[in-house]
């Protein structure tokens, strides 16, 4: 009989995305007593954003040990990508051939989190738990909430994203501005709103560069548009542009300004949009080991956040999840601070080979080369 790390230990997961809530899912189905703390006021909160693509090698290990494949197969779907130009031509289509369809599918952030959600035991997610303060004392982990609750655990896994205020238990080290900003925007009923845009482009993801300057789009599955733009901009650009998203008009008056040389393809997006927002993107950095810590670890962005230029950031959170699980249950290690030393000796390894990635990738998209040497450099870094 193997020895189990989770037995009779009550485990609190920090943070209700994607990468935790699937945590939690594998581990409840091992016997864990799991726990995950999310700040948004309730399941019904809607995660914006664009669709992920899930991949066979590390993403869809994690949903295949959560036992989820079924479901996940439901709402991934494969996906082509259109290269285009300045000026709006289709300069090269991939898609994804029978063979590979299901090797990269997209999948909707909500759904994604909806599958995860319905398969949790009830009462699994406290809402409205917004993390302002932890502790240790003894062998034991103390919580305190925004909400003024408090909660106690024997392991801490802290999953809440890149800005983390827990991660300072594992590592004084913070994330650092990587010289890139982006602005995202939501056309909800593009049929209505940008009527040229599908008869022309599709319903796959469709990206273009240029000037140092790179636009997307994501469609998601009720036909709604997600659509972001990416330029540089250093720490002095930052602080003194400072733009309201709230203020439509201006943000439309700045992008048209932006991408004046542009064809009015995309700037009919930025005309058409119900809603913006913008943040600058850092890197948490694994170059620099961690502090001495015990019974608490730190998976996905609260890791390891990257920018999202090589679409590795959900897929190595997942494979975190996949590695410390497996380490957990699998009656191996003697104790569960040696479960993390091992999972995060392998994350070191795999993410920060990730984040070399994604950086060459932001550098070449904010290039002057052509979007075909691109869409070629992406297979090659």
């Amino acid at each position: 009989m193997k020895h189990s790390l989770i037995k009779n230990k009550k485990i609190a997961i920090i943070g209700g995305g994607p990468v935790g809530l699937t945590t939690a899912r594998i581990l409840q189905i091992n016997g864990a007593d799991v726990t995950v703390y999310e700040r948004d006021l309730n399941a019904q909160a809607r995660t914006s954003g664009g669709t992920l693509d899930i991949h066979l090698d590390s993403g869809q290990k994690a949903i295949e040990k959560a036992a989820l494949m079924g479901e996940f197969y439901k709402y991934a779907r494969p996906t082509g990508e259109k290269m285009t130009d300045l000026h709006g031509n289709i300069t090269s289509t991939e898609m994804p051939d029978e063979e590979n369809a299901y090797t990269r599918p997209e999948i909707d952030r909500n759904d994604l989190r909806k599958i995860m959600l319905e398969n949790l035991n009830e009462h699994t997610v406290v809402w409205n738990s917004h993390l302002t303060h932890m502790e240790k004392t003894g062998a034991q982990y103390h919580l305190e909430f925004k909400n003024g609750t408090t909660a106690i655990s024997d392991f801490v896994i802290v999953a809440n994203g890149g800005r983390s205020n827990a991660r300072k238990l594992v590592t004084d080290l913070e994330p650092q501005l990587s010289g890139t900003y982006i602005i995202q925007g939501e056309i909800a009923d593009p049929d209505r709103d940008y009527p040229e845009f599908k008869p022309k482009y599709g319903n796959g993801n469709v990206m273009a560069m240029g000037e140092q300057k790179m636009f997307y789009t994501h469609t998601l599955r009720d036909g709604s548009v997600h659509f972001g733009v990416s330029f540089k901009a250093d720490e002095n650009w930052i602080s003194n542009n400072g733009i309201d998203f709230e203020d439509l008009t201006a943000v439309r008056v700045f992008l048209n300004e932006t991408f004046k040389n542009w064809s009015d393809d995309y700037k009919k997006f930025f005309n058409a949009a119900t809603d913006f927002s913008g943040l600058p993107l850092r890197l948490f950095s694994l170059e620099d080991s961690w502090k001495e810590h015990s019974n608490i670890t730190l998976v996905g962005d609260a890791a390891h956040l990257m920018p999202p230029f090589a679409g590795e950031g959900v897929n190595m959170g997942l494979f975190d999840t996949y590695h410390l699980t497996e380490n957990l249950t699998n009656g191996k290690f003697a104790t569960i601070d040696d479960a993390i030393k091992d999972y995060e000796e392998k994350m070191f390894g795999y993410a920060l080979g990730a984040q070399h990635m994604t950086k060459k990738m932001e550098d070449l998209l904010h290039s002057d080369i052509s979007s075909e040497d691109i869409l070629n450099s992406r297979f090659e870094v």
